[in-house]
């Protein structure tokens, strides 16, 4: 249960990051409002909460993070941008992810 909720952590993670994100992409290169930008700034002020409620120091998070980033920013280019990732897209994405699970939950002694 407790990696089920890591995951989620990181899931939700992504999401904020890449929402926030977007949303000042949309206010800077497609010259939307600046209310745009401040969502932008407010989700992206969620992104670096959530991470905190990890089971694992700022390094380590961080770290493991960057493989379920890739695979929703994957996903997000697809549903998004209509840019479906190919095979390579999703061979890198699954070894990071491989690698993000390794750093995240590989038993340690303590």
């Amino acid at each position: 249960m407790k990696v089920a909720k890591s995951l989620l952590y990181f899931l939700i993670t992504g999401l904020l990051e890449l929402g926030g994100a977007y949303l000042v992409w949309l206010w800077l290169r497609e010259h939307k409002s600046i209310g745009y930008a401040l969502a932008g700034a407010i989700v992206l002020f969620m992104y670096g909460m959530v991470p905190t409620l990890q089971p694992a120091h700022f390094g380590r998070v961080q770290a493991a993070y960057s493989g379920i980033f890739l695979l929703v920013a994957l996903f997000w280019g697809w549903g998004i941008d209509k840019v479906r990732p190919d095979k390579f897209d999703l061979l890198g994405a699954g070894i990071a992810l491989l690698g993000t699970l390794i750093i995240m939950y590989a038993p340690r002694s303590h």
